[in-house]
């Protein structure tokens, strides 16, 4: 049944009490005592990136605290004390003010979600000088820095917090020529910053445990990044045997969301003061921070994918820079990044003597001259002789690691005859093998290729120009038959999970890995063993070869990750061409030399991080639109537009083509750069003119710059 003017009972009936509690909420007194709620809304767009003032209604007075998340009606109109249209959405509270600076009527708090302080000032402080130091919006740092309510862990009460710790041991720091006295300044109360170059072998986790406890002993609280949830945990067992639990939490994607907000909770609260984690972890609202530390600052992974993308690195420097706190940046290889910390003087180098390094390293070898006279197939084979001989004799005395660049059977396939790539006919993506005598796939949509002929010289022939993890573990089983074979790698989903073991057992096995999954090797009671017996670090040309400024210094990186795996007595052959710069860093094993030396380089050429950069990638039309809206700072050089090799997906299913531009500006003017690159997006949605033409994404300090 209908009325009249063809509305329903049930919708009259939701209006009457709409309009009912609207009238309550008018009639509702605001709070005597700072009526003005300032609120950080969640809208993630350049010109609202702004604090909005609402009045607080006196029964919301006692939950809505500075730090609580809230309910606001955004968007519309205020006609008599109450905002019409618009939508409800969350936000938090940065403030209660007596007043406000908005002429007109203020719109009043709907909803108080949580009384819980999530947000505080030293929080709200660094995200929106992370937001300004990327180009971003307050709105996406928060969702990245403030994990999600659960409300049955807020209920829970959080332990109370355990006196400090006594001063550890130096333990393994005592390797370090000043290992003992970064220790010692940590426990004092000092903030010493230094680069840790780590020695090769398991200690490194013990070795920021120690540091850890260190921080604590002096009553401050410390932080810790690492890549993935490997080493989190491999850093998570090292404090625990410390120090005992209770101590310290793990935060990393594996717990859950409930479980993770459980001890985020514990760490805001002020019942832990130590906190280990993944990249997110860099938000942790530690109190009292005495130290900041990440472990291999180079790994891809540290770099946040979301908006607006930062590194882990950067949050914690300039935590350290507000707060006051100790840093150590950490890893088997030294970054650029870092050789400039160095050379800028803002930190101090922590390594070892070479009487020490040579004690614990292992012997790294090349192809050289003498084994390609022996092996004339040694320069073009994948696995010469001498690698063969290598493995061998080391899988006598335990397991022995390969390391293949990429993961699956034959990741990248070209013409037998003319060498051209293989690429779907749907989509013109690369196509690829799983597994031996399957069906090609292409690599971007899936879809399967049964009768693949090349358009180039109408060959049906294709050989492989990359040989993937999956297949160098087949040729290796034919060859040591007697001897297990395992792989470890990403998957294919994007969650870096799927497929990478954790760990080995100390006995002759091979051990296949795509970089960065290589497994720890341990004992019969699951603590970390010697190590392996030999490494082979296959296909270096895939590395070194990425059309990417970083591809040496990456290279050298995951070299050095899988060679700090193999014990002292032990053996490590890279096939790679010998003269070549990172090819030496390793023989030598000299990251920091090599750090500097690339340091150089870009400071000769201008070249992050010596000078600071940004990346528009886009449409056509968008790139060139907010270009001429931007108004850069004075000095700064603009680098293209080039074509993005790329294209991405359209509404209609379509590739459109994109273009890249560069813009790069002299130290002390990145903040400049990114503030105009905001303001000047602020004015493309602010015209509408975005929806059109589709959005720029835009990455202050891209970490790959091709």
């Amino acid at each position: 049944m209908s009325t009249d003017d063809g509305e329903a009972p049930g919708e009259q009936l939701a209006l009457i009490r709409e309009s009912r509690r609207s009238a309550r909420r008018r009639a509702a007194p605001s709070a005597g005592r700072l009526p003005v709620a300032r609120v950080a809304v969640d809208k993630a767009l350049s010109h609202l990136d702004q604090y909005f003032d609402y009045s607080v209604p006196a029964r919301l007075d006692e939950e809505a605290v500075p730090g609580a998340r809230v309910r606001v009606r955004f968007g519309g109109r205020v006609e008599q004390g109450r905002r019409t249209g618009g939508r409800l959405i969350d936000g938090f509270i940065v403030e209660r003010r007596e007043s406000s600076d908005y002429p007109g009527p203020l719109a009043p708090l709907r909803q108080v979600l949580s009384p819980e302080p999530v947000l505080g000032p030293e929080l709200l402080e660094l995200s929106r000088a992370v937001a300004d130091r990327y180009a971003g919006t307050l709105a996406d740092v928060l969702a990245l820095a403030v994990p999600p309510r659960h409300g049955r862990a807020e209920a829970e009460p959080s332990p109370e917090p355990l006196p400090p710790p006594e001063r550890p041991a130096p333990g393994g720091w005592a390797r370090y020529e000043a290992g003992a006295g970064y220790l010692e300044a940590l426990a004092s109360g000092g903030s010493p910053r230094a680069v840790w170059t780590a020695l090769p072998g398991p200690g490194w986790p013990d070795e920021l445990a120690r540091a850890v406890a260190a921080t604590l002993a002096s009553g401050r609280g410390a932080l810790v990044v690492l890549p993935d949830g490997r080493s989190t945990a491999r850093a998570s067992e090292a404090l625990d045997r410390l120090l005992g639990e209770g101590h310290h939490v793990a935060l990393t994607a594996e717990l859950g969301p409930e479980e993770r907000y459980r001890r985020w909770l514990a760490v805001n609260r002020g019942s832990v003061r130590a906190v280990v984690g993944t990249r997110a972890a860099a938000f942790a609202p530690v109190r009292d921070l005495g130290l900041v530390a990440i472990w291999d600052d180079g790994d891809g992974s540290h770099s946040e994918q979301r908006a607006p993308q930062p590194h882990a690195r950067d949050v914690l420097l300039l935590r350290a820079s507000e707060r006051g706190a100790g840093v150590l940046v950490g890893g088997h290889a030294v970054t650029v990044e870092a050789a400039q910390l160095l050379h800028t003087g803002w930190a101090r180098p922590l390594a070892a003597d070479r009487a020490a390094l040579r004690a614990v390293a292992p012997v790294v070898r090349t192809v050289g001259e003498h084994d390609q006279a022996a092996d004339p197939a040694a320069r073009s084979a994948r696995l010469p002789t001498l690698a063969w001989r290598i493995a061998r004799d080391a899988l006598e005395r335990g397991p022995v690691l390969v390391q293949v660049p990429r993961r699956g059977y034959v990741p990248r396939l070209v013409c037998a005859r003319c060498r051209e790539a293989a690429r779907c006919r749907q989509c013109a993506g690369p196509l690829r093998a799983e597994d031996a005598g399957g069906l090609l796939h292409c690599a971007w949509c899936g879809r399967p290729e049964a009768d693949w002929h090349c358009p180039e010289c109408g060959s049906f022939r294709l050989r492989a120009q990359v040989i993937g993890a999956k297949r160098t573990a087949d040729e290796l089983g034919r060859a040591f038959p007697r001897v297990p074979v395992r792989t470890s790698g990403r998957a294919g989903d994007g969650s870096g999970r799927e497929g990478v073991l954790a760990s080995v057992p100390d006995r002759p096995a091979l051990v296949v890995s795509t970089p960065g999954a290589e497994p720890a090797v341990v004992g019969a009671d699951g603590a970390p063993a010697g190590g392996y017996a030999a490494a082979l670090l296959l296909d270096g040309w895939a590395l070194l070869n990425r059309p990417d400024l970083r591809a040496g210094e990456e290279a050298l990186r995951r070299w050095l990750g899988a060679a700090a795996l193999v014990r002292g007595d032990g053996s490590v052959l890279v096939v790679a061409e010998p003269g070549l710069r990172p090819v030496q860093a390793l023989v030598r094993w000299d990251p920091a030399g090599f750090a500097g030396m690339e340091l150089a380089e870009r400071r000769e050429l201008g070249f992050p991080p010596v000078s600071r950069m940004a990346s528009l990638t886009g449409r056509r039309e968008a790139v060139a639109e907010l270009l001429g809206l931007v108004r850069l700072p004075e000095g700064a050089d603009v680098l293209g537009p080039v074509p993005v090799e790329e294209a991405r997906e359209g509404a209609d299913g379509a590739g459109e083509a994109e273009e890249r531009v560069l813009i790069r500006v002299s130290p002390g003017r990145g903040a400049a750069l990114a503030a105009a690159l905001k303001a000047a997006r602020a004015g493309v949605l602010a015209r509408g003119a975005g929806e059109k033409r589709g959005a720029v994404r835009i990455r202050v300090d891209p970490p790959d710059i091709g």
